[in-house]
């Protein structure tokens, strides 16, 4: 490529640069976002890999159903025998074919354990829900982290918005002051000191921007995007409830919290547990078939060097006599089990309820907040007019002047972080209740 194409081919770039680097920009609601996240996110997909192995070690239960079926073969040589009298006195060697094999095929067939391997099976089942359990409680969590970081674009393009505003007002105000300057009104440290208000404006813009890439960026990895992602938050700012009440959210939380799900699910487990160790109470009745196929025949002298099969079939009851006195105990085990079970449900129930107290009176504080830095912003607005007017007639220096726009300033700032806040928070309330 020769230097006048390439400087052409650059020329064309830095004035049409929306032809070669485009940035997708993607305008999401919360809901939308959380079911992004839900799709593609990493962490679930690891964990819903939980409810396939689950899943899978319920089937390899089932098998215990089947029959076991062995097959065995064995080579070997056959030595002579070696024939002693009683006193040793003599001994007499007796040929014997030297090539020895045997085969065997065995089917063993589990009747009756006290139900053992339906429990087995029903355990595996309930592990199975647990998984699905984890899989709902991390859904909850990553939706809920999602959301927040969408919030935090959300709060970030507020303050952009209100930056962006109080920058054209400075704009407005330093063109005044450079007017004063010029007919000898104003000192030029004024000029300088309204010079400085933009830059530390400037200064606060370019930090969102930063952080605002900075979460696009995760946020895009986190919902499946291209990284180049641009979000562009759409949610409504308007309170999402009101009057339902604590009681509600309390009520919904213990139907439907996966926390206290898997709880109670807990408890089954322990009870399944207990159900299994009792089996060893009852004996085993298995039935049992087989076929073996051996040479030589050594039960007969002179030994045959041909093949002797034969078959059977049968029932066998087995009983381990140790398990009178050592399955009271594993009995005993399990109950402790379950009773720690039980008041494990009783702490997940107790702290469900103490985070949807503490997120349903923080979601009213957000909006009693929202309403009084409301207010405060338009006192802000209104002392701005003031002082702006007092300085344009003289009336008021530069130094009340900075001191009313940075109290404006702040404010809006305040009220657009409350805005976002209201939102945080319910969201915080779903996700207490596991509704998220």
């Amino acid at each position: 490529m020769t230097k006048n194409v390439k400087t052409a081919l650059s020329l064309v770039i830095a004035l049409f640069p929306a032809l070669f680097f485009s940035q997708e920009i993607k305008q999401l609601t919360a809901k939308e976002v959380a079911e992004l996240a839900v799709q593609n996110h990493q962490q679930l997909k690891i964990t819903a890999q939980n409810i396939d192995i689950a899943k899978q070690q319920t089937g390899v239960a089932k098998l215990q159903k089947l029959p076991t079926i062995m097959a065995s073969t064995s080579q070997f040589y056959l030595g002579n025998v070696v024939a002693i009298d009683s006193d040793f006195s003599n001994s007499t060697t007796i040929p014997m074919p030297h090539y020895g094999s045997s085969y065997a095929v065995q089917a063993t067939q589990l009747i009756f354990k006290g139900g053992l391997v339906n429990k087995s099976i029903e355990l595996a089942g309930l592990r199975e829900q647990l998984a699905e359990l984890d899989l709902e409680r991390n859904q909850q969590d990553v939706k809920f982290l999602v959301i927040s970081n969408y919030l935090d674009v959300y709060k970030i393009l507020n303050q952009e918005s209100v930056f962006q505003n109080n920058k054209k007002l400075a704009q407005e105000r330093l063109k005044n002051i450079q007017k004063f300057y010029q007919q000898g009104m104003v000192t030029r440290n004024e000029v300088i000191r309204g010079e400085l208000a933009i830059k530390n404006l400037d200064q606060g813009i370019l930090t969102l921007a930063n952080n605002k890439k900075i979460l696009n960026y995760n946020l895009s990895i986190a919902l499946g995007l291209p990284t180049d992602t641009e979000i562009i938050p759409i949610e409504s700012l308007t309170n999402k409830e009101t009057g339902i009440g604590m009681d509600y959210y309390i009520n919904l939380a213990h139907e439907t919290n996966p926390q206290l799900k898997s709880a109670k699910k807990n408890i089954d487990v322990a009870d399944k547990n207990i159900e299994i160790i009792k089996t060893d109470k009852m004996p085993t009745v298995a039935g049992f078939g087989g076929y073996t196929m051996q040479r030589p025949i050594t039960t007969r002298n002179p030994v045959l060097d041909m093949y002797s099969g034969g078959w059977q079939a049968g029932v066998s009851l087995s009983y381990n006599i140790d398990n009178l006195y050592k399955t009271k105990e594993r009995v005993k085990l399990g109950e402790l089990q379950k009773t720690q079970a039980d008041d494990a449900m009783t702490l997940v129930q107790q702290n469900v309820d103490m985070a949807v107290n503490a997120a349903y009176v923080k979601y009213q504080e957000s909006i009693q907040q929202a309403e009084i830095l409301d207010d405060a912003k338009k006192l802000a607005e209104e002392n701005y007019k003031i002082t702006e007017a007092k300085y344009l007639n003289q009336l008021a220096v530069q130094a009340e002047m900075i001191d009313a726009q940075n109290q404006k300033l702040q404010s809006e700032l305040d009220f657009a972080n409350a805005e976002i806040n209201v939102l945080y928070q319910y969201y915080n309330v779903l996700k207490s209740t596991g509704t998220l």
